[in-house]
């Protein structure tokens, strides 16, 4: 039997409805109000956060790693 739930966009707090079972962390899924991409963040509780946040987050740890290593590189020269 499939788990219903309701949470609310962050976007636009619309609510969004989502069978639980059908949807994993890193999963992506849309609001049918504003159309926004939101990824799932956790199932429980299930979060969820707009895609291009995500992406700017991931965005900006890669840019931290590349500085560390270009870093270290540099030290070891």
């Amino acid at each position: 039997m499939a788990v219903d739930d309701r949470i609310k966009c962050p976007d636009c707090d619309g609510v969004i409805d989502v069978d639980e079972e059908d949807i994993d962390e890193g999963d992506t899924i849309s609001c049918d109000e504003c159309g926004a991409v939101l990824t799932v963040l956790s199932t429980d509780p299930l979060e969820l956060e707009s895609a291009e946040e995500v992406e700017e987050e991931e965005e900006e740890d890669d840019d931290f790693v590349e500085e560390d290593e270009e870093e270290a590189e540099e030290d070891w020269h």
